[in-house]
């Protein structure tokens, strides 16, 4: 049995919505000490909708497999359906991931919660949208 399915490999080796946005409207960086992934999202959203969306991660695979499935599942949605995006919801839809890169998602979807946090601020909205784990 392979370590990774087809779609972390598709997403690894063929990453989509890899850059950064000039005009980015809302920006999230995070990252993870442990293993040294560092993620960093672009949004640029105009009346809610996320009408695009960039990606740099310094990472592994899974990271970088993470962050492409990420940004292609909240490009062209509205802001309130990408912060129902889940960790499980991108490890899904890159037919899983390995229990011990499970983390990767985690920060996909940390990076995105980063960027709304960005924009709300940005735009003067005072709604937190991190959720913090303890």
């Amino acid at each position: 049995m392979a370590l990774y399915s087809e779609k972390v490999m598709d997403h690894f080796t063929h990453p989509r919505n890899v850059g950064s946005l000039p005009d980015a409207n809302g920006i999230g960086e995070v990252g993870n000490a442990r293993c040294g992934d560092i993620m960093k999202i672009y949004l640029k959203i105009e009346n809610d909708i996320i009408v695009d969306v960039k990606f740099e991660t310094f990472g592994c695979g899974s990271a970088i497999a993470s962050s492409s499935m990420a940004t292609e599942m909240i490009k062209g949605k509205p802001v309130s359906q990408a912060l129902e995006l889940t960790n499980q919801a991108i490890a899904e839809a890159l037919d899983g991931l390995p229990a011990h890169k499970l983390h990767c998602s985690v920060l996909a979807e940390e990076a995105i919660r980063a960027a709304i946090d960005d924009y709300n601020k940005r735009s003067g909205k005072t709604t937190e949208t991190t959720v913090v784990e303890g």
